[in-house]
């Protein structure tokens, strides 16, 4: 079985060749799984016919032909791959073949199965909290299934030798997986979305948008296994990362080089919750055909939608919000254009890096009360905010939910155009909030003290922590 190609060598897709015009001596390359065919013109013509009629008991009859021996690819014309020695161009049209789009594709065009939601034209119609709760995300099943079932399965079954179904093998697509990839893209207002093992394997794949000798700008306060991920896989890689302060737009707009490539933000950050503009980010980087992604796991679909501000990725740690239950790793990865969905669905596919079926299932369940735990967990931490900040062993409350109160008068200038600023790209302040006590011994025995059970997302030795 012939292998296939390195990465960026040209390759017609995965599909029938054209006929052309000759006699039915004429010999006609067949591309099927990378796999080069030669048909004479008489044998595709009757496969052409058998695919026009649908299916038909005689379709396995229709058996190509292979050459055998040697020289048998100079002989059939297959060995440059070029028109003048006999190999012509796909047409998807003539074949059936369901995800194919276009002829004359390179191999990094392949489609990756299946295709992936779009709802720049078609968004869910209902209010969120209903969205959620009365999803369907099996509208094609006979059984019309109040829950969506779990296609634990690697494999599937397809049709012919000559044609694909939706669905031919988990790590390339699955349809609990495309459930709950419809419905965060539907969330989102994104292109499309993708379902990822963990949420660090999420954030990887972004940095595969990026090659050797190219940049990542990224915020100066940032999710500590991002940052690991930059310096010490990245780097490896030939990327070069400049951390940058992103609520200082002038300072990124400094920092940028004809080598850059992705500049990647959160917002609230991680854990100082400081804000950067990103309407106003994205309309820079635009102009400079630079990628902007956003880690929103602290906000949710629920509290902010990063797309609709412009931004080009959105990355989210389901683990978090999402899923709910502490029972699930899951990263999410929403996309706003075809180009980059694209990118992202080749890689997720090459690397094996997708979301297994049960999993998919959990999220998806937990998802259902998404919107009643935002909400609830939003009005919680604003309680919790209102305590801390006047507190006597409090130096600094950071949390986008509550007006500042900082003694430094410029300091305190500073956070209240970032507060207002969050509430016009998002509604609510989320549950996260960290704080200063100027003590690491105080902040130990605060986490130490806490009677209910907490995630502690982060702890530093000037007595700073995050929690959720």
């Amino acid at each position: 079985m012939q292998q296939p190609p390195p990465l960026h060598t040209p390759l017609p897709p995965p599909a029938a060749a054209a006929a052309v015009v000759g006699s039915p001596d004429d010999k006609v390359t067949v591309y099927h799984h990378f796999n080069r065919q030669v048909l004479t013109r008489e044998s595709y013509d009757n496969l052409l016919a058998l695919d026009a009629a649908g299916p038909h008991p005689e379709r396995a009859l229709v058996t190509p032909s292979l050459p055998e021996g040697e020289g048998c690819e100079e002989q059939c014309g297959i060995g440059t791959g070029g028109e003048e020695d006999g190999v012509v161009e796909i047409d998807y049209a003539v074949i059936k073949y369901p995800m194919a789009t276009k002829a004359g594709a390179s191999y990094d065009d392949l489609p990756t199965y299946p295709p992936r939601p779009h709802f720049q034209k078609k968004h869910l119609h209902m209010q969120l909290s209903t969205q959620l709760v009365v999803y369907d995300g099996c509208p094609k099943d006979p059984y019309h299934p109040a829950s969506m079932p779990i296609y634990q399965t690697s494999t599937f079954v397809q049709p012919s030798a000559t044609e694909f179904g939706p669905y031919d093998y988990t790590r390339s697509g699955n349809p609990t997986r495309t459930a709950l990839e419809t419905l965060i893209a539907g969330l989102e207002n994104a292109h499309s979305a993708f379902a990822f093992s963990s949420g660090m394997a999420a954030l990887s794949t972004i940095t595969r948008l990026v090659q050797a000798g190219e940049e990542v700008i990224a915020g100066d306060d940032l999710y500590g296994g991002m940052y690991r991920l930059l310096t010490k896989v990245s780097a490896r890689c030939g990327v070069i990362t400049k951390f940058v302060d992103t609520t200082n737009l002038e300072a990124v707009k400094g920092a940028l080089t004809s080598k850059t490539r992705l500049v990647h933000v959160e917002s609230p950050s991680n854990p100082l919750m400081r804000i950067t503009d990103l309407r106003a980010l994205a309309t820079m980087l635009r102009e400079r055909n630079i990628i902007l992604s956003v880690d929103c796991t602290m906000m949710s679909p629920i509290c902010q939608r990063g797309l609709d501000l412009g931004v080009d990725i959105v990355v989210h740690s389901g683990t978090k919000f999402l899923s709910g239950h502490s029972d699930t790793m899951m990263g999410v990865v929403c996309v706003r254009s075809e180009p980059l969905a694209k990118e992202i669905a080749f890689y997720q596919n090459a690397e094996g890096s997708g979301l297994a079926p049960f999993d998919c299932w959990l999220v998806l369940r937990g998802m259902k009360t998404l919107s009643l735990r935002v909400e609830r967990q939003t009005a919680n931490a604003y309680k919790v905010a209102q305590y801390l900040s006047t507190h006597k062993l409090v130096k600094q409350l950071n949390y986008p939910g509550l007006p500042p109160n900082n003694p430094d008068p410029a300091l305190q200038e500073q956070l209240q155009k970032e507060f207002e600023l969050h509430h016009r790209q998002a509604t609510g302040g989320g549950s996260v909030l960290s704080f200063t006590t100027g003590s690491q011994a105080i902040s130990k025995k605060y986490v130490a003290c806490l009677s209910l059970e907490t995630q502690v997302s982060r702890m530093q030795v000037c007595g700073q922590f995050a929690f959720i």
